[in-house]
């Protein structure tokens, strides 16, 4: 009876965002809380959970699972907490399992180690040795590493974006790593491309970037191929090997896994300059929004905590009160001072206060008049997963035409989430500030008259020029003016 370990920890980052991330901001799981926490659910160690148990003669053992929203890099002291728990999670278990599934993002970071998935996959290979199989799992932003091939013996991604399937990717890695267990012998090659992108057209189920994908998949289920995936990275994640890139995972075929990857990636560069984002000022979205019927979505995604930033920006909202804009308005703001004020003045209790630009400085600060509509312990269900969220101690305010949900702590907003845990129906509003890239299209998009993606400061702007990247390798497209794409065969195989 073979047994596999199951572990993970993951945190997506922007470098841009000002505000380190401390440990407390981690959700961890350890042990069977593993198990009891994932199973049931649509998260990717709950899918590879469920192949496991489903073959009989598979025992599976838990260790340490951490996740956190996203946010700023990770802080020296958080990652010296975070990386020892982790370690000593899996050292009572060297020498007594047969391998080794690791649920990972990609993207994240710290002050201390710009790589700490391949740290991760370093160690872990340290303590058990050359002959126990690790597959690990990313995000479809994850920037996947020379260390992390190097110490893996196989990788899966996401496939899907909106992120959909990450039960399906971690299904795909489970069996992936008993092919392994069975005789598989991984062969990966990977073609990274010099480029970062952004925009609609990578939204796999509509834009172009949609096509590379579907030919993986299409090799997967062929079983042409153990695994591929391409990963188009974080571009808020400034990392020395930033980039976007192919890989493909065969049973020791090296012609074939090159063949494919360069094929994927050639193809990828190709739309490159389609997969940017169009982008509309922000003054210009507010003026013509002003006079349509709605609702209107405003996408902020410089300012979207799913993707890294702090979601304090007031920029959308500052430019409405100033322009005496005359519809609803539905938006959401972090900003825990404003919070413990409406806490202070009580359901129904009315206040003056500054909001906004409470973490970030490149926010101003706007003094409104509020009234408190409901308070809350900020916890709630997330739409799309069901899994717990919160969001802190959050109120639900309004000024005028607006109504703001503020929270204590930065919440990912890539559904309706936040506000219908809150009591509050999007629909009902003439104009909703969304801050997130995209969501799939019935929360917001299929009710709506019109969506514009606004090009407002922050940092998760898709303005990219705008984010000031001093790590990551140069040149690189759009960044620089001249970049020449010179495909080059990477391979990595365990023997």
């Amino acid at each position: 009876m073979p047994r596999i370990l199951i572990a993970g920890i993951a945190q997506e980052i922007s470098s841009f965002n000002p505000v380190s991330t401390e440990y407390e901001l981690f959700s961890i799981q350890r042990g069977t809380e593993v198990l009891e926490m994932n199973r049931g659910t649509t998260t990717a160690i709950a899918g590879a959970l469920a192949l496991f148990e489903a073959h009989e003669d598979v025992e599976v053992v838990t260790t340490f699972a951490a996740k956190a929203v996203s946010a700023g890099p990770m802080s020296a002291d958080c990652w010296s907490q975070l990386s020892t728990e982790f370690l000593d999670s899996l050292k009572p278990h060297v020498g007594k399992v047969d391998a080794i599934y690791l649920s990972l993002h990609g993207s994240m970071g710290g002050e201390t180690d710009l790589d700490p998935e391949g740290w991760v996959l370093e160690q872990t290979r340290l303590l058990f040795g050359d002959n126990v199989p690790i597959v690990f799992s990313l995000d479809l932003h994850g920037i996947l590493t020379a260390k992390m091939l190097h110490h893996g013996n196989a990788v899966t991604a996401y496939h899907t974006y909106p992120h959909v399937d990450l039960h399906d990717t971690g299904k795909r890695a489970a069996s992936l790593l008993l092919k392994i267990v069975d005789g598989a012998e991984p062969v990966i090659a990977r073609v990274r491309v010099p480029a970062i992108v952004r925009g609609d057209e990578l939204k796999t189920d509509t834009g172009c970037f949609g096509e590379q994908i579907r030919q993986i998949k299409e090799l997967e289920a062929s079983e042409k191929i153990l695994a591929g995936g391409f990963l188009i990275g974080n571009p808020f994640t400034d990392v020395p090997e930033l980039c976007c890139q192919a890989f493909v995972v065969t049973d020791g075929d090296q012609q074939r896994a090159e063949n494919i990857a360069l094929e994927l990636a050639s193809e990828f560069w190709a739309n490159r300059e389609l997969m940017q984002s169009d982008l509309v000022p922000l003054e210009e979205a507010v003026s013509k929004a002003a006079t349509m019927n709605g609702p209107v979505i405003f996408t902020d995604a410089a300012d979207a905590p799913s993707s890294g930033s702090p979601g304090d920006s007031n920029s959308i909202i500052s430019e409405m009160f100033h322009t005496e804009y005359p519809n609803s308005v539905l938006a959401a703001v972090t900003d825990a001072e404003v919070v413990k004020l409406a806490v202070a003045a009580g359901v129904g209790g009315k206040f003056r206060a500054s909001i906004g630009g409470s973490l970030d400085p490149r926010f101003t600060p706007l003094e409104l008049d509020f009234k408190v509509k409901l308070l809350s312990d900020g916890n709630y269900i997330l739409e799309s997963w069901g899994v717990p969220q919160n969001s802190g101690i959050t109120a639900v305010l309004t000024s005028g035409v607006f109504t703001l949900v503020v929270t204590s702590r930065p919440v990912s907003q890539f559904d309706r989430s936040l506000f219908l845990g809150h009591g509050i129906d999007p629909s009902r509003y003439h104009s909703i500030i969304v801050k997130s890239p995209h969501c799939q299209p019935q929360f917001f998009d299929e009710w709506s008259e019109h969506n514009f993606n606004v090009d407002a400061p922050g940092s998760t702007s898709a303005n990219l020029h705008s984010l000031g990247h001093s790590i990551c390798a140069r040149p690189i497209f759009p960044l620089d003016e001249q970049v020449d794409f010179n495909p080059a065969v990477e391979i990595y195989r365990r023997h």
